[in-house]
C-alpha cells in the first residue's frame, strides 16, 4: 500500500507481487486534508485511516511518498564508503555536497550502478592523483522532526511504516519499468504537474542527473484561466482538461511561464553535458489536456507526450476501477513509483 500525499488530492495504490509480475489491485483518490500553519499528525492519522479503508484495509504496511517541500534530492559524488558512513558525511557536510545548510536533517543514499561501456563497467571517477575513486550517488534528505511526525501519524492510524520516500523519485521509479529501453538508453525528462508545483527530472541513461521543482502547478493554470474567462474554478478546470477552443488563448497565457521554467532546466543540463534531451514525458492530471501538451511542446521545442505509469502492471482491479484506470493513470505516477521502492 503506497500513498502519495498531494496538496489537493491524495493518491493511493495497492500493489501485489504475483510471481515475477506486479499486480495493481486497487487505487484510491481522496481529497487531501487541509493543513494550517502547523503540520497535524492527528489530522494525517485520520486521513491515512480513510485511505486504508478505501483500499480495503489489505495490509498494515504502508509506504508514504512525501511532498516536494518535505525532502531534498540530489545527485552527488561520494567516496567508496559504506552507505551508513555516506549518511553521516552528508549530515555533517550538507553545504559542501548539497550546496545548502540542512541542520537536523537525516539522509539516505542510493549508489548508481556503474555504466556499461562496450560491455564493461566504466571506471569510477577520481579527483586528483592517488584519490579514492568516487561513486555517483542519489542522496535524499528530510527533517528528522517531519519524519517523526509522519511515523507517528502512520502508527496512530493503526498502520506500520514500511518506507518513507521523496515523491520526486516516484516518476523515475515507475518509468524504469514502464519504458525500460528508453530509461536505460536515452536522455529524457519526466515532468509531473502537481496541484501547487511541477517537478522535472532529467534521466540520462538510467541516472537521475538533475531535478528541479517549479512553483507553478495545475492550480495556477486553472485559477488563471478562471480569472481570464470570468468563470468558476470548476468551469475553468473542465475547460482546461476538456480542450475547449474558447479557452485556448487564456490557457496559453498560463502555460507559457511554466514552459519557460522547464526549458531553462533543459538548457542548463544540455549546456553542462553537451547533449540534448530527446523527449519529455508528462504526468499528472493536467497531462490529460492535449492542448496543454502542444503548448509545452512549442515552448520547450522537444516532443512532449503522456505515458502510462500502470502499463507494466497486471490489472486486477474491481468493476468501475478497471473502467476508469486509463483516465486516472497519469495521476497515480508518484504513488506507483513509491510502491516500487518497497519492493
Amino acid at each position: 500500500m503506497a500513498v502519495d500525499l498531494g496538496s489537493r488530492t491524495t493518491k493511493a495504490v495497492l500493489l501485489e507481487r504475483r510471481g515475477e509480475l506486479l499486480a495493481l489491485c486497487r487505487y484510491a483518490l481522496l481529497d487531501a486534508p487541509i493543513y494550517e500553519k502547523k503540520f497535524s499528525a492527528d489530522l494525517l492519522s485520520d486521513h491515512l485511516r480513510s485511505v486504508a479503508e478505501a483500499l480495503g484495509n489489505p495490509t498494515k504496511l504502508i509506504t508514504l511518498g512525501i511532498g516536494l517541500d518535505d525532502a531534498v534530492v540530489r545527485q552527488v559524488e561520494l567516496p567508496q564508503i559504506p552507505v551508513s558512513e555516506m549518511r553521516m558525511v552528508l549530515k555533517n557536510n550538507s553545504r559542501a555536497y548539497l550546496q545548502q545548510d540542512l541542520p537536523n536533517y537525516v539522509f539516505d543514499c542510493y549508489i548508481f550502478p556503474p555504466r556499461q561501456e562496450n560491455g564493461k563497467s566504466a571506471e569510477a571517477p577520481r579527483t586528483g592523483t592517488g584519490a579514492i575513486p568516487k561513486l555517483k550517488v542519489l542522496a535524499a534528505g528530510a527533517k528528522q522532526t517531519a519524519l517523526n511526525d509522519f511515523q507517528t501519524a502512520i502508527k496512530n492510524a493503526g498502520l506500520t511504516p514500511d518506507c518513507i520516500v521523496p515523491g520526486l523519485i516516484g516518476p523515475a521509479n515507475a518509468f524504469e519499468l514502464a519504458s525500460p529501453q528508453v530509461f536505460a538508453n536515452e536522455t529524457v525528462a519526466l515532468v509531473d504537474i502537481g496541484f501547487k508545483q511541477t517537478s522535472i527530472c532529467i534521466l540520462d541513461h538510467g541516472e537521475l542527473v538533475l531535478s528541479r521543482v517549479v512553483s507553478i502547478g495545475g492550480d495556477t493554470l486553472t485559477t488563471g484561466l478562471a480569472d481570464a474567462m470570468k468563470a468558476t474554478y470548476a468551469e475553468a478546470e473542465g475547460a482546461k482538461v476538456g480542450m475547449s477552443p474558447d479557452a485556448k488563448s487564456a490557457i496559453e497565457a498560463q502555460v507559457v511561464p511554466l514552459g519557460r521554467e522547464l526549458r531553462a532546466s533543459l538548457d542548463f543540463f544540455e549546456h553542462q553535458q553537451d547533449r540534448p534531451v530527446s523527449q519529455i514525458y508528462i504526468s499528472g492530471g493536467t497531462s490529460r489536456s492535449e492542448m496543454i501538451l502542444q503548448m509545452l511542446h512549442s515552448e520547450m521545442i522537444v516532443e512532449c507526450k503522456t505515458w502510462n505509469p500502470t502499463g507494466f502492471l497486471q490489472m486486477a482491479l474491481p468493476g468501475q476501477m478497471a473502467v476508469e484506470i486509463d483516465h486516472v493513470g497519469p495521476q497515480l505516477t508518484v504513488a506507483v513509483g513509491a510502491a516500487l521502492s518497497a519492493f
